[in-house]
């Protein structure tokens, strides 16, 4: 059964030229080049958000693009990794203000220093700007700089879906013609996931709109309708292969047809919102799971108040949150389709630190939704590592009872 593996972005900390320029250090993030060692105590951004006034997303993004322009987008980026934000800001679209920034100033090099901080914002940017400087003749080009993003099995294609934000403000917030564009950057080696993975990013720029408010502002009712909140996913122009991704990214959208506010979604809307993917027919099993999935995604966010820096650091409590939302499906189909991607959020792709996967998968209590998570976790590491070691340790710190099906699908 096909899951979402493929959400999973693999951006690694790409580190050489290390010079010292400071000591005091409780933060040090090493970029190529440059040694940023931030001390929230003696930082003077740190020092000056703490004491702001600065609560919307329309200020902390102005303040951000300015810092970037004045003391460099990689400066801004460390400074971004250790904000002080007020609780729903949206760190990845943040990361994207930023990003802007940096490729202005480095242009494609700027990729060298991209992570996969924010959801890897920062190599979305990239490609995005690329695009925007050059037109579609930049395709190979952006093809070229996506092999050569850092990370893993999935850095490549997952670039893409950064490229579609940028498709979508190229043709004037067109879907039509976006999804058209992003068609023309499959391949046959890799199964034409560089276009799904593009026309989904063409479908969570949709939703926000956040690289041209104006041009945004003139379109988004044509793809976002109240009446059908299924649409744009069920319309001709979105090609077969790419339904999947668009339901996965969805979501924000099903929350408003709810009657949410997306500032702060509650678990009563996310229990208006879940039957949506009902619509979709039982037949169309790929579809309902990414519809259902979706959910499962954006509650891992969620529960952090938006705040993706450090996944790795979730409570239990939080944890439990995203799985008694996920309950709210109330469909067994339904419930695990939002555990599994709930899952691959966490993981994400092997970048986070698998033991919070598995302590998320603990945590279930049901038996069933317990083996489906864990079963799940299990394809995502065969999918992303290949590392035996890596292999071996993880199936050693599952629980006992899943031990023996981790070895004989993973050693």
């Amino acid at each position: 059964m096909k899951r979402n593996f493929l959400l999973a972005a693999v951006f690694i900390f790409f580190c050489i030229n290390i010079v010292l320029i400071g000591f005091l250090i409780q933060k040090s993030d090493i970029i190529e080049g440059r040694n940023f060692s931030l001390n929230k105590k003696t930082i003077p951004e740190i020092e000056y958000l703490q004491a702001s006034a600065l609560q919307s997303f329309g200020e902390l993004s102005k303040y951000f693009a300015d810092l970037a322009k004045k003391k460099g987008g990689a400066y801004a980026y460390e400074i971004l990794k250790a904000a002080p934000v007020p609780p729903g800001t949206d760190m990845h679209l943040l990361g994207h203000i930023v990003g802007d920034v940096l490729y202005s100033q480095e242009g494609l090099d700027g990729i060298k220093v991209c992570t996969h901080d924010f959801r890897n914002a920062c190599s979305h940017t990239i490609v995005i700007g690329l695009l925007l400087e050059q037109g579609e003749s930049a395709f190979p080009q952006i093809a070229e700089t996506c092999y050569q993003a850092p990370g893993g099995s999935g850095a490549y294609t997952m670039c893409f879906h950064g490229l579609g934000h940028g498709v979508l403000a190229y043709t004037d917030y067109n879907l039509e013609k976006a999804v058209e564009l992003c068609e023309k950057t499959g391949t046959p080696e890799y199964g034409y996931e560089e276009a799904s993975q593009c026309i989904s990013g063409t479908i969570m720029e949709i939703l926000s709109g956040v690289h041209d408010q104006e041009a945004w502002a003139r379109q988004y009712k044509k793809y976002l309708k109240e009446d059908d909140p299924l649409y744009p996913c069920t319309a001709q122009f979105i090609p077969e292969h790419a339904r999947y991704m668009c339901y996965v990214y969805l979501t924000p959208h099903l929350f408003e047809a709810a009657g949410a506010s997306l500032s702060n979604p509650t678990p009563d809307d996310y229990k208006k919102a879940f039957p949506f993917c009902n619509e979709i027919p039982m037949s169309d099993t790929n579809n309902r799971d990414a519809c259902y999935g979706g959910f499962g995604k954006d509650f891992v966010v969620l529960a952090q108040d938006r705040d993706i820096r450090n996944v790795d650091a979730m409570t239990d409590e939080q944890m439990g949150d995203v799985y008694k939302w996920c309950l709210l499906a109330d469909n067994k189909d339904g419930v695990i389709s939002c555990i599994e991607h709930a899952t691959n959020s966490l993981y994400w792709g092997g970048e986070n630190n698998r033991g919070t996967a598995i302590r998320f998968c603990r945590l279930v209590t049901n038996a069933d939704h317990q083996g489906a998570c864990f079963t799940n976790l299990m394809g995502a590491v065969r999918a992303y590592i290949r590392d035996p070691d890596y292999r071996k340790e993880f199936c050693e710190e599952l629980p006992d009872s899943y031990r023996g099906k981790c070895r004989q699908h993973l050693l």
